[in-house]
């Protein structure tokens, strides 16, 4: 039997929409048998992080990026449509009635199918992140261990 086939997702985007996107073609992805790596950096690091505040230790301006960043996967905008926080509302609403899985539902099956999900530790630095701060059993690496998974990959995607 040949090698399994491998999917790299780059998830920049700090959208609910282009977030769920990204989950969705991951989880395609592993239930299809690759293996299948999301590396979050600048804005899709907001899917990874708690919904509840974490007491860590920090400077005035990584304090400010946390207050500005959405805490958790939930509290992500919409790329259209946002209406100031209305429209995140009304899609969950929609999803809610189609039976569509929600954004942390969808992190959740990525980690049971073992999707591989990486935090960007270079932003984590730039923005002030703590580890404490992310979801548990996810990975830190920086872009050469992203670049090492996406050199093999059949798919590679950037959202």
């Amino acid at each position: 039997m040949g090698e399994k086939k491998k999917t790299t997702i780059v998830l920049f985007s700090g959208d609910y929409d282009k977030s769920m996107a990204a989950y969705i073609i991951a989880n395609g992805a592993a239930a299809y048998d690759h293996e299948v790596t999301i590396f979050h950096t600048f804005w899709g690091l907001n899917a990874l992080r708690k919904d509840e505040q974490i007491d860590v230790k920090k400077g005035f301006m990584e304090k400010m990026f946390g207050k500005m960043m959405p805490r958790g996967a939930e509290k992500m905008g919409l790329s259209r449509m946002n209406f100031a926080g209305f429209g995140p509302k009304m899609i969950k609403d929609v999803m809610k009635k189609h039976n569509a899985m929600s954004l942390p539902q969808l992190i959740e099956m990525a980690q049971e199918q073992e999707v591989k999900l990486v935090a960007c530790t270079m932003t984590m630095d730039l923005l002030g992140l703590q580890q404490e701060e992310l979801l548990e059993n996810i990975e830190y690496a920086g872009v050469a261990a992203y670049l090492a998974d996406a050199e093999d990959g059949n798919v590679n995607l950037f959202i």
